[in-house]
């Protein structure tokens, strides 16, 4: 496993994320597409966010993302719809007719994490703290009940 570095940290930050076309209109073909995936991966740039994989499809698209900790997945997905939205509609007249209220993806989006670890993992991994822990102090154990 490879970690990335910021200036203060160490990091492997990944999501899947997922949003659809208002109406699952079927636009994202052609031309279209390409600009799309062109603008996805200038903003990722800007943001230092790392496009692992992606696929744009005639309604949605699914990137595999690994993100710097400074950027909350919240704003990500601000930019990246805002920014390609209206870019979308300021070059394309058809998309005008079809989109009215400058938008042209649906509210919301999907997004799960990625890792290598399970939550098994890491729960083994904190419940072992206090083994590796030698120095005699009392353990103090965090948890909802």
């Amino acid at each position: 496993m490879e970690y990335r570095s910021g200036s203060h940290s160490k990091y492997d930050l990944k999501i899947h994320l997922v949003w659809i076309t208002k109406y699952r209109k079927p636009i994202l073909k052609g031309e279209i597409a390409e600009r799309i995936r062109h603008l996805v991966r200038e903003i990722c740039n800007a943001n230092e966010v790392i496009i692992i994989k992606g696929h744009v499809s005639s309604d949605h698209i699914h990137l595999l993302l690994s993100y710097p900790p400074r950027l909350s997945i919240s704003k990500l997905v601000q930019y990246l719809k805002e920014k390609t939205s209206r870019k979308l509609l300021q070059e394309y007249g058809l998309l005008r007719k079809q989109f009215w209220g400058q938008h042209i993806w649906a509210r919301g989006y999907f997004v799960v994490s990625v890792g290598t670890m399970t939550d098994e993992i890491v729960k083994d991994y904190i419940e072992n703290q206090g083994k590796l822990d030698n120095d005699g102090e009392e353990d103090f154990r965090i948890e909802d009940k």
